[in-house]
C-alpha cells in the first residue's frame, strides 16, 4: 500500500542516517474507504494526492512540535506491506497506522516545500491547533500554507534536500 508519511527535516535527518523511518507504529496517510467517501472520486491520482495533502497537513503540527525543524511541510511516499497497515478512518479521513518501522528501500519519493514557503509555513505551525479548534483566521493561515505546492525528490536526492534544508 502507497502510504504518505508527514515529516520535517529532523525526521528525514533520521532516515538518511539510519536507513529507516520509526520507531512503529507510524501514523501516515493513504486512499483509505473514509478518504474515498469524502472525496467522492475514483480517480486513484487524486485521491492519492489528497491523502498526500492530509499528511503535509499533518506535518505542519510536527514542526510545531520541533522548534529546530526547517519551516518546510515534507511528506515521505513508501510502498509499505498491506499486512503492516491498518485504517484508522475513526481517527479521521485517510489516516492509516504503519506496524513497521519503513526502511529507506521502500521509500518512493519526498515531498517538500520550496523556500519560497517558509514564512507561510511557519505562521501555519504555529496556527495549527487553533484552526482544528476553528478558528477562522488560523484555517486561513492554512489554508495559505496549502496554497504551496510540494516539490518531488527522488530518494537518491534527501542529501541535497537537507543540505538545503540546513
Amino acid at each position: 500500500m502507497r502510504v504518505y508519511l508527514p515529516a520535517t527535516s529532523t525526521v528525514l535527518e533520521g532516515l538518511a542516517s539510519s536507513g529507516v523511518l520509526g520507531p512503529a507504529p507510524l501514523t501516515a496517510f493513504a486512499v483509505t474507504p473514509g478518504l474515498r467517501e469524502y472525496y467522492l472520486d475514483d480517480d486513484i491520482e487524486a485521491l492519492e494526492y489528497a491523502a498526500a495533502a492530509e499528511a503535509a497537513r499533518a506535518a505542519l503540527r510536527l514542526i510545531a512540535a520541533d522548534p529546530s525543524a526547517a519551516k518546510r511541510r515534507l511528506v515521505i511516499s513508501a510502498d509499505v506491506p498491506d499486512a503492516s497497515v491498518s485504517v484508522r478512518d475513526d481517527l479521521d479521513r485517510g489516516v492509516v497506522r504503519v506496524a513497521v518501522e519503513v526502511p529507506l528501500a521502500w521509500c518512493a519519493s519526498v515531498h517538500a516545500d520550496d523556500s519560497e514557503a517558509e514564512a507561510t509555513v511557519a505562521i501555519a505551525a504555529e496556527q495549527i491547533d487553533a484552526a482544528d479548534l476553528g478558528d477562522p483566521a488560523a484555517e486561513e493561515a492554512i489554508d495559505d500554507a496549502e496554497g504551496f505546492e510540494l516539490s518531488w525528490y527522488a530518494t537518491q536526492e534527501i542529501a541535497e534536500l537537507l543540505a538545503e534544508l540546513r
